[in-house]
Order: C-alpha cells, then sequence, then structure tokens
C-alpha cells in the first residue's frame, strides 16, 4: 500500500510541475518524519524564487490531496534543489538562538509570522532547548512565534 500512494504522490507531483511547463526530475524518500518530495533541474529556479512561495503552493497540493491517504504522523515535504532543507536549517538554527537569548535576558522572543510547517519546526527546535518554551500566537496564516525562557 505504502508504495502505490509513494508512486501516486510521485505521479501528481510530476504531473504538476509538467502542467507548469517545468522540465524537473522528481524522487520520492522515506524520512523519519515522512515522506520527502525531491526535485531537481534547470527549472527549479521558478519554483524557488519569491521565497519559495510556488514550492509552499506544490507543497500545500501534494498534502491537500494526499492526506486522507497518509497516516496522522506522517508528513509529505516538497522540496526544489534542497531549498526547503536549507530554510528548515535557518529556520532551526534562529529558533535555537532567540532560545537562548529568551533564557539569558529573560525577555521573551517573537519570530514570524510563518505558516504551519514552519512553526511546526520552530516548536521542535524549540522543544529540544532546555528551559525554553514556545507558543503561536495570532490567526491561520500570520501566527507567530513566542519564545520565552521556562519558569
Amino acid at each position: 500500500m505504502a508504495d502505490n500512494v509513494n508512486a501516486d504522490i510521485l505521479d501528481f507531483v510530476k504531473a504538476t510541475t509538467a502542467a507548469m511547463g517545468l522540465s524537473l526530475e522528481a524522487t520520492i524518500e522515506q524520512t523519519a518524519e515522512g515522506l520527502r518530495v525531491n526535485l531537481d533541474g534547470e527549472d527549479g529556479s521558478v519554483l524557488t524564487r519569491r521565497k519559495g512561495e510556488a514550492l509552499q503552493a506544490l507543497q500545500h497540493l501534494a498534502t491537500m490531496a494526499f492526506r486522507h491517504r497518509l497516516d496522522d504522523q506522517q508528513r509529505l515535504v516538497v522540496d526544489c534543489q534542497g531549498f526547503r532543507r536549507d530554510k528548515d536549517a535557518e529556520l532551526r538554527q534562529m529558533a535555537r538562538f532567540l532560545a537562548g537569548r529568551a533564557k539569558s535576558t529573560g525577555v521573551e522572543q517573537q519570530l514570524g509570522p510563518l505558516n504551519p510547517y514552519e512553526r511546526r519546526i520552530v516548536h521542535l527546535a524549540v522543544s529540544e532547548e532546555p528551559g525554553a518554551a514556545s507558543h503561536s500566537v495570532g490567526d491561520a496564516f500570520s501566527k507567530v512565534v513566542i519564545i520565552s525562557a521556562r519558569k
């Protein structure tokens, strides 16, 4: 069953990028967090420009199309030329930095606005920092993450 879902997701992403007129190679891999579709090719810059808005939209479409076929704990990530991987690492680093700052100064730090995927990365990174806590404030896609020292 999993292989069938993987093949269907891969076919969906390939068909969507082809419909966009993009020439990209797509592969899928199983990671600890879920499925990761990796796109590569000379048209990749189309998906990564403007802070990766088109890549985010493609991930949203794929997630909505297959959410009922994936386990509740399984995430689907669509990446292009390592763009999301690099941005995720940058976000984790910023979250750890702000957690350290909140602990040393006692002043809450704010990060955002962030989409749900980005907020999850921040919350997970902060949860790994002893003595730091985080919570989201705001509405839907314009939520910010508040990072504070745990009392």
